[in-house]
């Protein structure tokens, strides 16, 4: 009884993230995201194969070094948000809470 209703959650929690993403994809000016797992290892994305590998490890990296960062300043703080802006693009990170969150990234045009 207990795994079926696990098995629920899961889906449930699958629906949200889609819906989730659907909605972030229509905003205007988004080029892709991506969602990776506790590894910085893609498990969802919107771009070609090289753009999201290299975008995914290294955004993973700034991300884990940001949380870390506002840890030390505060240990019962965390990182709830991370958005980067540049000339050309706008990189928004949403890392999850627990253990196993999935990170979506969101990839805007800028101007």
């Amino acid at each position: 009884m207990i795994i079926s209703h696990v098995c629920c959650l899961n889906a449930v929690f699958q629906a949200e993230v889609e819906d989730t993403l659907k909605r972030i994809q229509r905003h205007t000016g988004v080029i892709g995201t991506i969602v990776v797992n506790t590894e910085g290892v893609p498990i969802r994305t919107t771009l070609d194969n090289s753009t999201t590998v290299q975008y995914a490890g290294l955004l993973h990296q700034l991300t884990m070094k940001a949380r870390s960062t506002v840890r030390d300043i505060d240990p019962q703080n965390d990182l709830t948000f991370l958005r980067i802006r540049s000339k050309k693009h706008e990189i928004m990170v949403a890392p999850g809470r627990s253990p196993h969150y999935q990170m979506p990234l969101a990839f805007q045009s800028c101007c």
